[in-house]
């Protein structure tokens, strides 16, 4: 099987799950409860500053390993396409659900099972995982 990345789909898909993530942790959303279950509101003042110092860094970091997982994605749907002769945003929904629950829920319960975090922590950043692969799945699956 031949598969051909498409590097604009790949791009835009890792943006969109970027901005979302912006949004899900803003004030707009979850940025209060996240920062809380986080642990972020017992810093002190200088922890906080040398947070903020690392944020340029992170958020590349972040961004390239949404590229990968935007690519890792791209191929999931092309195979779930072919396997279960489904195509469209049914394909790339599907895929991203497969996913989900295959890689990022499960082993997020480790964070709650092994660091102590809580379940609210832990749904908080699930469900980020979620609608983040499920908007990168509509949007691989459409330019495929």
């Amino acid at each position: 099987m031949d598969i051909h990345t498409n590097w604009m789909a790949v791009g835009v898909a890792a943006l969109a799950h970027f901005f979302l993530g912006w949004a899900w942790h803003s004030k707009l959303m979850f940025m209060k409860t996240w920062a809380k279950e986080m642990g972020f509101d017992k810093m002190t003042k200088k922890e906080q500053e040398e947070n903020m110092k690392k944020m340029p860094v992170s958020m590349a970091g972040n961004f390239l390993a949404l590229i990968v997982t935007a690519w890792v994605l791209s191929y999931v749907i092309v195979f779930s396409s072919a396997f279960y002769k489904i195509t469209g945003i049914q394909a790339g929904i599907q895929s991203a659900i497969w996913v989900w629950l295959g890689f990022y829920a499960t082993t997020s319960l480790n964070m709650v099972f092994w660091q102590g975090k809580s379940w609210k922590l832990f749904f908080i950043n699930a469900g980020y995982h979620l609608a983040g692969l499920l908007v990168m799945g509509s949007i691989l699956a459409v330019w495929m």
